[in-house]
C-alpha cells in the first residue's frame, strides 16, 4: 500500500517528463501553376461551393472550366500559383483574373486565394497573397481588387488589410446562396 501511494506522488519535474513528439514543421514551396495542378486546385475550390459562403458560385465547377480559366491566364500573362507540400499535396493556390472584360480594365484585376483543409490557420494565406502582389506588380498590372463575402470571411478582409487594401465600398443583398441573402466588400489595392 505504501509503494502505490509512492508511486502515486511520485512526479517528474517538468524538465524530465517524456514530451509528446514535436509537430512536424508545416513546409511548403510556392511555384507557378501547371495544367497538372487543375484537379487538385477544382478539388480545393468546389469544396468552399459545396460548404461556405466564401465563393458565390453554387455550382462545382468543371475540369474543362479550369482548363479554359488556365489557359486564359496563361494567355494574358497573369500569375497563377500554387503551394505545394514536400510529398506533392496541394496545399492552397492564389490567381487573379481580369476585374472586368472590356480593354479599359487591362491592367486591374481581381485575386482569388483558396487553401485546403491541412493548410489553414498556418499563415500560407498571407504568404499566397504577398507572393501575387509581387508576381501581379512584375506583370505590369496595377491595381488589385478582392471582393469578399460580408458574412463568414472577417479573416480574408483582415489579411487584406495587412497587405495595404482598403475597402471602397460593400454591395448589400447581391447574392442568394444557401436560402440567404449575403453582399459583398470590396478592397482596392495599388501596385504601383
Amino acid at each position: 500500500m505504501l509503494e502505490e501511494e509512492y508511486q502515486e506522488r511520485r512526479v517528474l519535474p517538468r524538465h524530465l517528463r517524456p514530451q509528446p513528439p514535436a509537430e512536424a514543421p508545416f513546409e511548403y514551396t510556392i511555384r507557378d501553376a501547371t495544367a497538372a495542378d487543375l484537379p487538385s486546385v477544382r478539388e480545393i475550390y468546389n469544396y468552399y461551393v459545396a460548404n461556405s459562403t466564401v465563393t458565390f458560385d453554387e455550382d462545382a465547377m468543371t475540369l474543362a472550366e479550369w482548363r479554359a480559366k488556365y489557359a486564359q491566364l496563361t494567355e494574358f500573362g497573369m500569375p497563377f500559383l500554387v503551394a505545394e507540400s514536400p510529398s506533392g499535396q496541394l496545399l492552397g493556390y492564389a490567381l487573379v483574373t481580369p476585374w472586368k472584360p472590356k480593354r479599359a480594365y487591362r491592367f486591374t484585376v481581381e485575386n482569388s486565394i483558396y487553401l485546403g483543409p491541412a493548410a489553414s490557420g498556418k499563415g500560407l494565406g498571407r504568404v499566397l497573397l504577398g507572393e501575387l502582389i509581387e508576381r501581379s506588380k512584375a506583370a505590369g498590372l496595377k491595381e488589385m481588387i478582392a471582393v469578399i463575402a460580408d458574412q463568414g470571411a472577417e479573416a480574408s478582409i483582415a489579411l487584406h488589410e495587412k497587405f495595404g487594401f482598403t475597402e471602397i465600398g460593400r454591395m448589400g443583398r447581391v447574392g442568394f446562396k444557401f436560402d440567404r441573402w449575403l453582399g459583398t466588400v470590396l478592397l482596392q489595392r495599388s501596385l504601383k
